[in-house]
């Protein structure tokens, strides 16, 4: 059975021997480039996507930040996880927010980065075998009073793990998309941002309320482009989130 190719993106060649090391001793297939570009040539459509990618902020010739995005613009799904020396919150939400899988701080231990890369691969390969489409277009929501349906301008289709708002489909991260997504199971419920960590993320004891509220934050705004006028997240102060009950069926003519 062929190994998972893992493309390490580091500049330093003792992180980066290190990483290969555990990487393989592991059952993984490392491979190492030294920048961006390098990096660049064995990415779609240049080569295969790897399984996974281990991304140095600090890169010598390009910005880890904007090297994920040119990689998310080639293998939209392609799992990513941040290495850097930088241990700042802010640097940390920034990747968050990006939609970065994961994000680890130096000094690590190899042994930890290599367990984060497993439990990310099996998110991955859970996303991949989704079970068919669960709603399409013009489908209704389920409420949460006796299985009434309520209707609702959010299409979630599941097996593509696409959500459309007012029928225009929204470019969204992993985590966007399983926020939204729980959100709309239950327009009108409350859910605490530990409920929320549960739901989405994989590993929620390594994350922390200002990881829910980044992805509310940029979630927010890609709902806005779409209905500038409405709200349809609700922030319920010490409480948490919840999908608003009242939103129109359709948006307003212009």
């Amino acid at each position: 059975m062929a190994r998972a190719q893992i493309l390490i993106v580091e500049d330093e060649p003792g992180i980066a021997d290190t990483l290969s090391y555990a990487l393989r001793t592991e059952g993984f297939e490392p491979l190492w480039c030294a920048t961006g570009e390098a990096a660049l040539q064995h990415l779609p459509p240049q080569a295969p996507a790897p399984a996974l990618v281990i991304l140095d902020v600090g890169l010598p010739d390009l910005n880890g930040f904007e090297l994920f995005k040119r990689i998310r613009e080639r293998a939209a799904d392609l799992p990513v996880v941040f290495l850097t020396a930088r241990s700042d919150e802010i640097d940390r939400v920034v990747g968050l927010e990006l939609g970065a899988d994961d994000y680890v701080a130096k000094p690590f231990s190899p042994r930890e980065l290599v367990a984060r890369v497993r439990t990310v691969l099996r998110r991955t390969a859970r996303a991949a075998a989704s079970p068919p489409p669960t709603t399409v277009a013009g489908a209704l929501a389920p409420a949460a009073a006796a299985g009434v349906p309520t209707p609702t301008p959010i299409e979630v289709d599941d097996g593509r793990r696409r959500i459309r708002y007012y029928g225009r489909p929204l470019e969204l991260s992993r985590y966007e998309y399983g926020l939204l997504k729980t959100l709309a199971e239950r327009p009108g419920h409350v859910y605490t941002r530990d409920v929320l960590l549960e739901r989405v993320w994989d590993d929620p004891g390594d994350s922390f309320d200002r990881t829910v509220d980044a992805h509310v934050k940029t979630l927010r705004a890609k709902l806005k482009a779409v209905a500038p006028t409405l709200e349809p997240i609700r922030t319920h102060r010490g409480s948490g989130y919840a999908l608003a009950e009242d939103l129109p069926a359709s948006l307003p003519a212009a």
